[in-house]
């Protein structure tokens, strides 16, 4: 995936990394992606998966 990416402290990441593991995902990327769509959606329950998704590819986190 290329795009904005976001830095993440390697003490944060190796955690991701755990709870990716122990989630079943296929990485902390993977992982750290479903939990900001999950924040978007918890904060703006108006907003349908579907315009999420929409809007999280039009700033390059999805491809």
């Amino acid at each position: 995936m290329f795009g904005p990416k976001i830095a993440v402290s390697k003490e944060l990441y190796e955690k991701l990394r755990v709870a990716a593991e122990a989630g079943g995902y296929s990485s902390p990327e993977e992982f750290a992606l479903h939990i900001l769509e999950k924040a978007v959606l918890d904060k703006d329950e108006s907003l349908s998966e579907e315009e999420v998704k929409k809007r999280l590819k039009g700033l390059g986190y999805m491809g």
